[in-house]
């Protein structure tokens, strides 16, 4: 009987390793499904990078512009590109993308194609370039840079007719071949409404396949930046997770149909699906996509990112995480330091693979150089894998000891597709073994959180269902370093009522008292509302305060069948019985930014607020609110 001790496995696994590259593609696994592109594959490389919102809405204080805003008041005091990029590296991104364009129409660069832009604004007297700054300091920083230009122009008179196009498709090669090398462009699903659109002060609605020709635009990026994975149309290179809370589903496989986006498909993918459409799952660290100053106390705080990169990144998508400068076109102090803190204990975490020098055996291997020690040896270009026949092997890691770890993270070899549906993780402690997880897909990477540390000595990976033999690039541990807590911060903006006194003195559904505790994650749900039927709540502010408005934060719990409020009816009073209307509308675009709608009105002494609600903004059975805010004045 031959012997194998721990050191002739490590010798094995050692030669084995040393492999030339050549031995690894002798007899090789034929791909399964799609697979992805080369530009596709350098952005799964990615995991995590910046969006960085910044144009005229962080001057008036919206989310979405009308269009008719005066370039004049672009104008920031304090601009440092170097500042924002510097931050998101801290937070461990590794690239930027820049709005250059938002839905009204104002071009952050100085192009001849539209008077509204940066040109014709006070900053640096008209000779400023933001994207420029925004590059050059990207690239400074070593990390890629890309660009979202919006379809939507609410500004450009000819939006919606063939002459816009003539225009947009301008503005494409402008960026494209004007500001370097580009990892990803970035067109957003908002298209066709209200707008200004040069004075005429209309709704325009299009068909936007038909109207943008998808497949032309995104052609003609792929001309000028070859390796800029385009973002969301059918066609393109990478989706919409579906939702923008940061949430990718679980699985989150990047296999699509092939026929234009639906968002319940978007969030989960399609297992087998024919198109290679792999999920971006974008989201903001604060509420809104622009800065706002009474979000200053609602940044996510460092614990909340950790979640998120677990939602996203180890999902298999890749994070896209919004950060906003403020009026002095800089981040805020705050945001600064949780993104550090994020950075750092990331940084810390990954530093070190803690299943480095373990042996890997397998129940069947395909041949030396896919053997199981592939899974250790720190390349994505290797990988272990079996005969064809074989398609439910396990593979053994024996620890080495006084190791403890929390982390389990799992890669499969990308260019042969998503092979494995479903797998199970077994940890072997006191000479049991217990599975402590199970789940569908790998993908790109599937990040496993123990909810404790385990000093096991052997870990087993067992492919449960799979078309096809697997081919795992890697298994690796880590022990979390946990983030430094950043204290909160109270909110900048003097106008900002406080609601700690306040109290909910009658609403139309039990649970209103979510909509004061200060916690976007609580709401309060109740049926959709009628003109018959409205929904509505009243508020005591607990004294006299002069009111110049109020604001409202839909929730982004995922949820079925629930629907924020398509419009509002405000009222305020004195003494909670004489009651004096304030402001009534449509919220814009709430059922998709999800972002705070904030709405001003005549000052006015009152000490009373009543909200009320007679339609939901999307066909639901529910309505449903996180928060409801006040804003005073002198």
């Amino acid at each position: 009987m031959i012997d194998l001790t721990r050191r002739a496995l490590l010798a094995a696994s050692a030669a084995t390793a040393a492999l030339p590259a050549t031995a690894q593609r002798i007899g090789a696994p034929k791909p399964w499904g799609a697979t992805p592109s080369r530009r596709q594959l350098a952005w799964h490389a990615r995991e995590q990078y910046a969006f960085v919102h910044f144009s005229i809405n962080t001057f008036t204080d919206r989310e979405w512009g009308y269009g008719d805003e005066s370039p004049d008041l672009f104008n920031p005091t304090d601009f440092s590109a170097d500042q924002i990029v510097a931050a998101a590296k801290a937070g461990g991104m590794r690239g930027i993308i820049l709005t250059a364009k938002h839905h009204d129409g104002f071009c952050l660069w100085p192009t001849r194609l539209t008077e509204h832009c940066i040109r014709n604004s006070p900053y640096k007297q008209g000779k400023g370039d933001i994207v420029r700054e925004m590059e050059q300091a990207t690239r400074r920083a070593g990390l890629a840079f890309g660009l979202y230009l919006s379809p939507w122009d609410r500004n450009h008179p000819e939006y919606g007719r063939p002459g816009y196009i003539d225009y947009f498709r301008k503005q494409v090669v402008e960026l494209c071949t004007g500001y370097g090398e580009l990892f990803e462009f970035w067109f957003d699903g908002a298209n066709g409404g209200d707008g200004y659109y040069g004075g005429a002060r209309e709704a325009r609605k299009i068909d936007a396949p038909k109207y943008y020709n998808w497949p032309s635009i995104v052609a003609l990026v792929h001309q000028h930046q070859p390796m800029a994975c385009t973002f969301d149309p059918l066609g393109a290179d990478v989706r919409w997770v579906g939702n923008e809370d940061g949430v990718a589903g679980d699985p989150c496989w990047p296999t699509m149909p092939n026929h234009p986006y639906v968002q319940s498909e978007g969030n989960s993918g399609v297992r087998g699906a024919p198109l290679w459409w792999p999920a971006e799952t974008d989201v903001s660290i604060r509420p809104g996509w622009f800065y706002h100053a009474d979000e200053d106390a609602k940044v996510k705080d460092p614990a909340r990112l950790l979640r998120l990169y677990d939602e996203s990144v180890g999902r298999g998508t890749n994070l896209n995480l919004n950060l906003p400068p403020d009026r002095r076109g800089r981040l805020h102090d705050h945001d600064v330091a949780v993104l550090k803190s994020f950075g750092d204990a990331q940084a810390a975490t990954y530093a070190t693979d803690l299943a480095r020098g373990a042996v890997a055996r397998a129940s069947a291997e395909r041949g030396p150089g896919f053997a199981a020690a592939r899974v250790l040896d720190g390349r994505r270009d290797s990988y272990w894998s079996t005969p064809d026949a074989v398609t439910t092997p396990t593979l053994t890691l024996d620890l080495p000891p006084g190791r403890s770890f929390d982390v389990i993270r799992l890669r499969e070899h990308l260019p042969l597709g998503v092979r494995v549906t479903r797998f199970a993780v077994d940890l072997e402690e006191g000479g049991a073994w217990r599975t402590v997880a199970e789940h569908e897909g790998i993908g790109a990477q599937r990040i496993i959180r123990l909810p404790r540390p385990s000093a096991a000595r052997r870990l087993r990976l067992r492919v449960i269902e799979a078309p096809a033999c697997p081919a795992i690039s890697e298994v690796a541990l880590f022990r979390q370093v946990a983030p430094v807590a950043v204290a909160p911060v109270r909110s900048s903006d003097p106008t900002v009522l406080a609601k700690d006194k306040w109290r909910i003195v009658a609403a139309s559904g039990a649970g209103a008292e979510a909509l004061i505790d200060g916690d976007a994650a609580t709401r309060w749900t109740v049926p959709a509302p009628s003109t018959a039927a409205p929904a509505s709540v009243t508020v005591d502010l607990a004294a006299a305060v002069t009111l110049t408005g109020f604001s409202l934060t839909p929730s982004r719990t995922v949820a079925k069948d629930t629907a924020p409020p398509r419009g509002y009816r405000c009222e305020t009073s004195a003494d909670g019985t004489n009651w004096q209307p304030a402001a009534e509308g449509e919220f814009s675009n709430i059922a998709y930014a999800l972002s705070t709608q904030r709405v001003a009105f005549t000052p006015r002494r009152a000490r009373y607020l009543r909200v009320s609600f007679d339609a939901v903004a999307l066909p639901a059975s529910q309505l449903t609110v996180a928060e409801i805010g006040a804003f005073g004045g002198a």
